[in-house]
């Protein structure tokens, strides 16, 4: 029986990139699996009252440095993206209408590549579309359901709900209904897991 713990992401947290491809290497390996769970990043911070790493320039210039050193010692692909930030909010809107038309796995897994590894300016709306039409995706129709307020209120949705979990930042691991936060405590949530 495979077990699930929940993995709370956007996709504009570098950490939340490595912690991404470990879960997929995990996934690959053991009975353990991972429900994405989209929230908005700057909701969660907002909500909490943290300020987010970028706009603390000695945090800034060390998270560069940092996710380059776990993605080497994780033997993980990783380019720090030099448009960063990337906005998310449309993208991580296009993750839950990307659920229902079921086909997110790969959305997900193409977004994160393009950021965090093509280093692409997802920014940039034409080069979101490009990105978009090699997924087979009609990019005007797509983007235009993510601005539908039934999905901007979705989003708000999770985000809040996420936050009154006690999520204040990503990525976020919720396993055997025990938080833990950081890209380096995805073990402790596998471990979690093994007690079930």
């Amino acid at each position: 029986m495979t077990k699930a713990f929940d993995f709370y992401f956007d996709f504009s947290s570098p950490y939340t990139f490595l912690a991404h491809k470990k879960i997929r290497k995990i996934e690959m390996k053991n009975s353990f699996t991972a429900n994405y769970k989209p929230v908005l990043l700057g909701g969660l911070l907002k909500l909490s009252g943290v300020k987010a790493n970028v706009d603390v320039p000695i945090k800034a210039k060390y998270m560069i440095r940092d996710c380059k050193i776990s993605a080497e010692k994780n033997e993980i692909k990783f380019k720090f993206n030099s448009y960063f930030p990337i906005i998310t909010l449309n993208l991580m809107r296009c993750v839950i209408i990307s659920e229902n038309k079921g086909f997110e796995r790969i959305f997900i897994d193409k977004i994160f590549d393009a950021i965090w590894i093509d280093g692409l300016n997802l920014n940039d709306k034409l080069i979101l579309e490009k990105v978009l039409k090699n997924l087979d995706i009609n990019p005007k129709n797509f983007l235009n359901e993510a601005t539908e307020q039934k999905n901007k209120d979705e989003l708000k949705k999770r985000t809040n709900t996420a936050f009154q979990k006690g999520i204040f930042g990503l990525p976020s691991f919720i396993s055997n209904k025990k938080l833990f936060w950081g890209q380096d405590r995805l073990n402790f949530a596998l471990d979690e897991l093994r007690k079930i």
